[in-house]
Parts: C-alpha cells; sequence; structure tokens
C-alpha cells in the first residue's frame, strides 16, 4: 500500500475513533444523575443544571426523532398517516409558543412551568407507549430500546427541571399542570390501520415535543445563565 492509501486509512481510522468517542461522551454525560445514589440535600449549580438538562433533552429529541424515523419506513409507507396526524397531540391542549421567536417572547417563568407541563404529560404515554411496543408483533428491538431509553430519560429531565426551577423561583409553589393522555385504546384496537396510526401519531407528537423542549431550554439557558449573551 503506498503512503497515500496509507494516510487516507489512518484519517479515516481517527475520524472513526472521534464519532465513537462523542457518542459515548453524549450518552456518558446523559446518564449522568442529576445527584449522586443516596446523596442528602444534594446542591448542584444552576449551571450545571442547565447544562445537563439541556443535554438531556438533545439526547431525548435525537431518539425520538430516530424512533420516529425507524416507526415510519416500517409501518406507515402507503398509509397517509402524516396528513391525520397533523394537530392531533394530546399536548396541544397546552398553550406553548410554536417557535423560538414566539418563545423569546414569554417570560422565563411561563416558560420553565411550560416545559414541566409537557414533561409531565408524557409520564404516563411514554410508560404505555414501552408496554405496546413490547407486545407488537415482530417489533424492532431498536424501537423498544429507544422507547425505554426515553421514558427513563424524561423522568430525569423531569427531575432536573424541578430543581431548576427550584432554584430560579425558591419557595414558590408548583402547578401540577399537565396534559391527560386518553390514547392508550387506540394502542390496543384489533383493526391493524388504527392501531399502527396510534403509534405513529403518538410518535410524531414525541418528537414535536421534544424538540420544543430542547429548543425551550437553550433559549432558557442563554437568557438565565449568560443574561441573554450567547
Amino acid at each position: 500500500m503506498d503512503n497515500k492509501g496509507s494516510s487516507q486509512k489512518a484519517g479515516s481510522l481517527l475520524l472513526l475513533l472521534l464519532l465513537v468517542s462523542n457518542l459515548l461522551l453524549c450518552k456518558s454525560v446523559a446518564s449522568l444523575p442529576i445527584c449522586p445514589s443516596g446523596a442528602v440535600n444534594c446542591q448542584v449549580s444552576l449551571r450545571d443544571l442547565f447544562d445537563r438538562a439541556v443535554i438531556l433533552s438533545h439526547y431525548i429529541h435525537n431518539l425520538s426523532s430516530e424512533m420516529f424515523n425507524e416507526f415510519d419506513k416500517r409501518y406507515a409507507q402507503g398509509r397517509g398517516f402524516i396528513t391525520k396526524a397533523i394537530n392531533s397531540c394530546h399536548t396541544s391542549s397546552l398553550s406553548t409558543p410554536e417557535d423560538k421567536e414566539q418563545a423569546q417572547q414569554v417570560h422565563h417563568e411561563v416558560l420553565l412551568s411550560m416545559i414541566l407541563g409537557v414533561l409531565r404529560s408524557w409520564n404516563d404515554p411514554l410508560y404505555h407507549l414501552v408496554t405496546e411496543v413490547r407486545g407488537m408483533q415482530e417489533a424492532p428491538e431498536s424501537i423498544l430500546s429507544r422507547a425505554i431509553e426515553i421514558e427513563e430519560q424524561n423522568k430525569r429531565l423531569l427531575e432536573g427541571m424541578e430543581k431548576i426551577v427550584g432554584q430560579v423561583h425558591p419557595g414558590v409553589k408548583e402547578n401540577e399542570v399537565y396534559s391527560v393522555w386518553s390514547g392508550l385504546p387506540s394502542l390496543q384496537m384489533a383493526d391493524e390501520d388504527t392501531r399502527l396510526f396510534a403509534f405513529y401519531n403518538l410518535l410524531h407528537c414525541l418528537r414535536r415535543d421534544s424538540h420544543k423542549i430542547d429548543s425551550y431550554l437553550k433559549l432558557l439557558k442563554c437568557r438565565i445563565i449568560y443574561d441573554s449573551n450567547c
């Protein structure tokens, strides 16, 4: 092999190692506990809480996008699900900004409450999503593993957000506002088209909401931690 070929091979190997190390770093940080196990009155700085929350939210959004894309490719092709899924999320009853420009007009206290509301609204559907995917015939392991991971990380992100609210607005009682999900019967329907659409719609909404939370958190981190200088 000539020097050029050796150089190209070495460069490809280096790139692969960098990609793997970045992935491991992301997963490692995403798995960091908000507080060490068994810790009493654990104190984590507001900046660290935001750093971990932003990493977690981005991780959840990436997983939800991958899961939706795989489900769409495997089960939804040619079924026209996307036209039926528009504006049919259970969290649509929650008033949230549609884009970054709208979010910038919302006071951070309100935006924090919105994030809590959306995260709480996903506790129940994520639990049942995992249960029902397990029961799907020939369900890909990659979809199930992502559903399990998202359910776990959503709980941890909610825990972190509650700590952030406790530091940003200490002493303020949180409102337990969330949207009730009533889609379990649809996930269990005998009719295949109806059942598959219910899964598709849930994953579509999860991808949408995880993107919103990711965007809101990055905006809040910039506003609260860096005084909007970022």
